[in-house]
């Protein structure tokens, strides 16, 4: 069977189970989830020797330490897929309700239904997590998935897809519901993302490369963010404590991560506080650091050329910029940003609300760490990924950024006059 024979069945597969995914009850949905989880559990040496296969020859092709990162599953991790498929499932089910019902003066109602967006392609790179985080909100959503992981994790992806094979038929709802694409050759996406008869919407979650290339060649909708840029500005009426504390996090918590932080900004009020504690806090990490002309003067670094202002390093490099003020903090962020997650540190609030109006990103944060821009943090059980688009889905997409609502109307016998 060819590749587009192949992913032509997967297609067809996936648009029928969508209409047995739409009608699932609660019940069965919740089901196939928490038999998933325990499936994950009592598979655990399996998963991870199936990962190892994955680590070891991502090693031999020279995979950086970012991707590597990526695609390993810690046993922390494994708990986490767990976690987030007991908290999906005790989400409320969107599917179906009726909002904003009302009388219209020829006596009809009219409202709205919450309804499943159909058939989700996912595309993503490295992280095997994603397979269980995408599979449970498109299940518990109505949907049905195609999920096309990269060719460095397709040992992980398949355990894993088997996993949740099982705990569909278990559930007594079709296998085909979530599909993991079985071929690691490229031109399986090409046609992905060209069959707008079988596919409603795609999500590609890696690399700016190839959610570029998917962006320009799709012939579905695709719900995205390029990169993420994230700022952190220290504001001159910061608290020092809650700001170190703060800017070491959001740099050195994870760095192969979306809501890394990439720059940081501070105020020149305080820069001569801040930056050599904060140098010394990111030493111990061997961060490299890169700033303007005034972070020099200050701290020891090498000078951040321009195009720094505009790159998602995803490793132990920040760079760094003294600014006059928050209003300079925002021209910065709102220019060279990628509208993921910008934060400020402040205790003056008047101006922490002024940031969160006039920043333009997904996510605005308060004395907080952009680390937490996550769907699992959040509250929605898991993420499919984040979008920095402003149509239909906007920051972290959950459960309610994978429907649609249609107008609904009840009448007895109204005709229209």
């Amino acid at each position: 069977m060819s590749i587009a024979e192949y992913m032509k069945k997967v297609g067809q597969q996936a648009r029928v189970a969508s209409a047995t995914a739409a009608r699932a009850t609660t019940l069965k949905k919740n089901n196939a989830l928490l038999y998933t989880a325990e499936l994950l559990d009592q598979n655990r040496i399996t998963l991870t020797s199936e990962n190892n296969r994955d680590l070891e020859r991502g090693q031999a092709n020279g995979l950086t330490d970012a991707m590597l990162d990526r695609l390993t599953l810690t046993p922390k991790r494994i708990d986490s897929m767990i976690e987030g498929l007991h908290q999906v499932a005790a989400l409320a089910d969107p599917i179906g309700t009726i909002s904003g019902m009302s009388y219209r003066p020829s006596g009809i109602q009219v409202g709205k239904m919450t309804v499943p967006l159909g058939v989700i392609g996912i595309i993503y790179e490295s992280r095997p997590n994603v397979t269980i985080e995408a599979a449970s909100l498109c299940l518990k959503s109505g949907n049905a998935t195609i999920l096309r992981g990269g060719s460095e994790a397709i040992h992980s992806n398949q355990a894993l897809a088997s996993y949740i094979r099982q705990g569909l038929i278990k559930a007594e709802l079709s296998e085909h519901v979530i599909q993991v694409v079985e071929t690691t050759d490229r031109e399986a996406v090409g046609h992905l993302i060209t069959m707008p008869e079988y596919v409603d919407v795609i999500v590609p979650r890696g690399g700016k490369g190839l959610i570029e290339r998917i962006s320009r060649d799709a012939r579905v909708p695709v719900i995205k963010h390029l990169d993420g840029i994230c700022h952190t500005y220290i504001d001159a009426a910061a608290d020092m404590d809650k700001a170190i504390r703060i800017a070491v996090n959001a740099k050195t918590q994870r760095y192969g991560v979306c809501n890394t932080m990439e720059t940081l900004l501070v105020h020149e009020a305080i820069a001569r506080t801040v930056l050599p504690a904060l140098a010394d806090k990111y030493a111990q990490f061997d961060v490299e650091l890169r700033g303007c002309d005034k972070t020099a003067e200050i701290i020891q670094c090498k000078a951040a050329q321009e195009e720094d202002w505009s790159t998602e390093y995803l490793a132990p490099i920040l760079s760094i910029r003294v600014v006059e003020d928050m209003e300079q903090a925002i021209e910065h962020i709102n220019h060279y940003g990628s509208h993921h997650t910008d934060v400020i540190v402040t205790e003056n609030y008047t101006l922490a609300r002024e940031f969160l109006a006039a920043v333009d990103s997904s996510s605005v944060m308060v004395n907080a760490s952009s680390r937490f821009a996550d769907g699992f943090e959040y509250g929605l059980g898991a993420e499919i990924g984040i979008s920095t688009d402003k149509i239909h889905a906007r920051g972290p997409v959950g459960l309610e950024g994978l429907t649609s609502q249609k107008f609904i109307v009840f009448g007895d016998g109204h005709i229209r006059q």
